[in-house]
């Protein structure tokens, strides 16, 4: 039995965890246990990636994960989900989840922090499948002790009429932002001297139209609810930059804004835009500044074959503090066969960054969760 994006929405309810598909094993008295797996793998045609200095041919296994989760009782939970990191295999979730209410729940382990909706949904939930808006989101891209994750608890909750305004709100280890910054640990073995503050983040949403319960999110829904949402998040540590040279902190934050909207016997348009502040006390420049994404897709209502089309194009830009801009193109069509059970994706995809050679890819993208 397939675990759809409803079960990690909790259900439409309060008990959300990560990506899964997979089979559920029940033993009575609200007790069960979960097994699924998710895959991405892709061929790409890059322009000056071959040893040559032309354009390369690549087939690559991109993502496995496998997910677990266990329920205790109708208010204790767990879930423990790992991937594959090209080398190894590794913890990407570990957490306790305690369901009080749907306005109240609690989870401490290990998992994504509150960030923007881009993060919060990540590559297998965004729209296109397997995108990750590594340009304009720099959350899970740059860092976490592994695929944006982090170590602490966060509070988070679905209230007001209807359970629309959802927010979440948490303390974390930090120190683990990739961005050139040193660990507590190795900033110790350095030395350097800091204050051992945690990292406090928070986000807040309102949804206009159909409400999104849970924790993690949802990039697009493809054509399976109206959606109007107004997303802020933001981050802040004290001495949250530990570098040999200097210290300081680290503090960031984003607007992000998502319509979608079904057309009766045609199919659904989705518009999607956000905003970006990274402040890193103009130590690491070069990880400071200010981004922007768009986005707009439509998928039609009438089947094709298995699926259905969805055409789809992205723009975004990183504006660092070094005057250095990149900026990323995107235009593809998804084939849409269950959700993001299973879908096809074909993308092209154009880079541009400042004073640097622009570079084009096209990779065809399958995507399977069970």
């Amino acid at each position: 039995m397939a675990l759809t994006r409803g079960v990690l929405l909790a259900a439409m309810a309060a008990t959300m965890s990560s990506a899964w598909g997979g089979a559920t094993i029940n033993m009575g008295d609200d007790k069960s246990v979960s097994v699924g797996f998710g895959l991405r793998e892709s061929y790409t045609s890059a322009e000056n990636a071959a040893p040559d200095g032309g354009r390369s041919n690549d087939f690559n296994l991109d993502s496995g994960r496998l997910f677990f989760g266990a329920s205790l009782n109708k208010n204790i939970k767990g879930m423990f989900n790992t991937e594959w990191d090209g080398d190894k295999i590794r913890v990407l979730d570990a957490a306790g989840q305690f369901a009080i209410s749907p306005e109240l729940n609690i989870w401490a382990g290990r998992l994504l922090s509150p960030s923007d909706r881009a993060n919060m949904a990540g590559p297998y939930y965004s729209l296109g499948g397997g995108y990750w808006a590594g340009v304009a989101s720099r959350y899970g891209y740059n860092g976490g002790i592994f695929r944006g994750r982090d170590d602490g608890v966060v509070v988070w909750g679905n209230a007001g009429p209807g359970g629309k305004l959802g927010y979440s709100f948490g303390v974390f280890e930090g120190h683990t932002f990739g961005i050139g910054s040193l660990t507590q640990s190795q900033a110790k073995a350095a030395g350097i001297k800091a204050d051992d503050a945690l990292m406090y983040a928070g986000r807040a949403q309102y949804d206009f139209w159909d409400a999104e319960p849970g924790y993690y999110g949802t990039g697009n829904y493809l054509g399976g609810a109206d959606i109007l949402a107004i997303g802020v998040a933001g981050r802040y540590q004290k001495d949250g930059i530990l570098t040999v040279g200097a210290v300081g902190k680290y503090s960031s934050y984003n607007v992000d804004f998502l319509l979608e909207k079904r057309i009766k016997g045609a199919g659904a348009f989705a518009i999607e835009a956000a905003w970006y502040d990274y402040d890193t006390d103009d130590i690491i420049k070069s990880e400071q500044g200010k981004a922007y994404s768009a986005g707009a897709s439509y998928i039609f209502e009438q089947k094709a074959g298995w699926g259905k089309f969805q055409p789809f194009v992205r723009w975004q830009k990183f504006a660092a503090d070094t005057n250095i801009d990149t900026k990323q193109f995107d235009a593809g069509v998804n084939y849409i066969i269950d959700g993001y059970n299973a879908q096809i994706s074909a993308v092209y995809s154009k880079t541009k960054i400042t004073s640097a050679a622009d570079n084009d890819k096209f990779q065809i993208a399958l995507q399977l969760q069970y």
